[in-house]
């Protein structure tokens, strides 16, 4: 009797958009992800499911949830399925990460045998709980369909073991974008990888990959900015963003009685167009929580209300040259449906 898993890399959260390194920190979907969703939620339209399943994250979750409400089925939470435990990483951005430890950073991703963090899991703990768990969804369903949501470095650990890989030479396999999909087989004690990675469902303007250059690269490296705070007090902070050693730009903050305000926010003429605003704002959704605010507003020029629009602001009033923009951070993680 054999049993089909589809895995499930979860939609475009923080982490992916902002460039910071979330294992195990508690990242939301970002408005990308959302429409992740919808395609990954048609391409599945026609399939049966007998169950859905999930690391206990919310960006699993919700990525899940794409597939179990539909049904009316419950979502089943599965803490073995979450990502891997970056120790002192979570919450870095990865310029910062590569610029301090450049060689641990391209373990990662090329040698995860060797990786070592503090306070991290090792690979080889992720690889053996997510084997573990698939063996028990099998179980659970002999014979039946099951989903199951899931994160990157996670499901490429899963994925190169099941294919008979050692960590050494998962390290030389390629990566699933956002929402990509692959099929198990279990008979018995035997798993078989049918397909792996898909993300056929996206249309490239959709895809998170299509932005981002480290999947690509011999050693895993992107150009990442780090950020050397100027300020910070009870009022707020200040950070200069950093390519290399070369000024890329600056994010101010201030804290408001209901919401951090983003009082500067400037990339250098030479780096505009090139993705790296979405970093300084992760900088700011990062202080708005850790200082318990729900909302970020700023005001820009009309011309640039389009801009902040795409990471989920929306315009609360407006003037003649000028918009004043609002995100708020509880609707990036919107409502789950009754389990």
């Amino acid at each position: 009797m054999t049993t089909k898993i589809f895995l499930i890399r979860h939609a475009e959260a923080e982490g992916n958009l902002f460039r910071v390194a979330h294992g195990q920190y508690d990242s939301a979907i970002m408005p990308r992800g959302y429409r992740q969703l919808a395609c990954l939620r048609q391409r599945f339209q026609d399939q049966r499911l007998d169950a859905v399943y999930g690391s206990d994250l919310t960006r699993t979750h919700i990525t899940a949830s794409a597939l179990y409400a539909p049904r009316g089925l419950p979502f089943r939470p599965m803490p073995q399925l979450r990502e891997i435990c970056l120790g002192q990483w979570e919450q870095m951005t990865w310029g910062e990460i590569q610029r301090q430890d450049r060689r641990m950073y391209i373990n990662f991703n090329k040698r995860p045998d060797l990786w070592r963090v503090q306070g991290a899991e090792t690979f080889a703990q992720v690889r053996d709980r997510t084997v573990a768990s698939i063996r028990r969804i099998a179980a659970d369903h002999p014979g039946g369909t099951v989903a199951a949501a899931s994160h990157g470095a996670a499901l490429r650990t899963l994925l190169g073991t099941l294919q008979g890989l050692s960590l050494e030479e998962i390290g030389s396999t390629g990566h699933g974008d956002n929402t990509a999909v692959s099929l198990l087989e279990v008979t018995g004690e035997d798993i078989r990888v049918v397909f792996r990675d898909d993300a056929s469902h996206l249309p490239e303007g959709l895809s998170t990959f299509s932005r981002q250059s480290w999947h690509k690269d011999d050693q895993a490296t992107e150009p990442g900015l780090w950020f050397r705070t100027i300020r910070e007090d009870a009022a707020g902070r200040e950070a200069q963003a950093l390519l290399d050693e070369e000024p890329a730009g600056r994010v101010a903050m201030e804290l408001e009685p209901e919401a951090l305000r983003i009082a500067a926010y400037e990339i250098v003429p030479a780096l505009r167009g090139q993705r790296y605003g979405a970093q300084l704002l992760g900088q700011a959704v990062q202080l708005a929580r850790a200082r318990g605010r729900e909302r970020v507003v700023l005001t820009c020029g009309r011309a640039l209300a389009g801009y902040f629009a795409q990471f989920g602001f929306q315009e609360t009033a407006r003037r003649e040259d000028e918009a004043d923009m609002a995100l708020d951070i509880r609707l990036l993680i919107r409502e789950i449906p009754e389990l």
